[in-house]
């Protein structure tokens, strides 16, 4: 009798099918936001200029590795980027809409590319094992 085990330096991260999968998600979501912003016609500068901003949450870890994963994976869940778009549809807000769909797709960037959430044990630790 067989058991699968996994190498301690791979458990809770996605391997394998699963993770290329996660990635294709990743990148569906990129463009799927990059193409109703485009619908919105706002300006390709502001997308580019705010593409990168996401990352500002990796400065809770300054502090701690646990602060930093916090913060991290707050700004980089589609939880609070979703909760802005459906604000901004509710008070007819372009603005936090373009602002939603440029976090959105940022997230989505970040997953096609490999980066994950992350785990309290250091930045690189993440749900996806970092970037290849």
């Amino acid at each position: 009798m067989s058991t699968l085990t996994t190498p301690s330096q791979h458990i809770g991260t996605v391997m394998g099918t699963p993770r290329r999968l996660l990635q294709a998600e990743g990148l569906a979501i990129f463009i799927a936001a990059a193409v109703f912003y485009g619908i919105l016609g706002k300006s390709w500068w502001l997308f580019a200029g705010l593409l990168l901003v996401p990352d500002l949450f990796m400065l809770g870890y300054l502090r701690n590795n646990r602060t930093g994963a916090a913060l991290y994976n707050m700004g980089h869940t589609t939880v609070l980027p979703l909760f802005l778009l459906c604000l901004g549809f509710w008070n007819d807000n372009s603005t936090a809409i373009s602002v939603a769909l440029i976090w959105i797709a940022h997230i989505g960037m970040d997953r096609a590319i490999g980066y994950g959430l992350k785990y309290e044990h250091g930045f690189n630790a993440t749900h996806l094992g970092g970037a290849t």
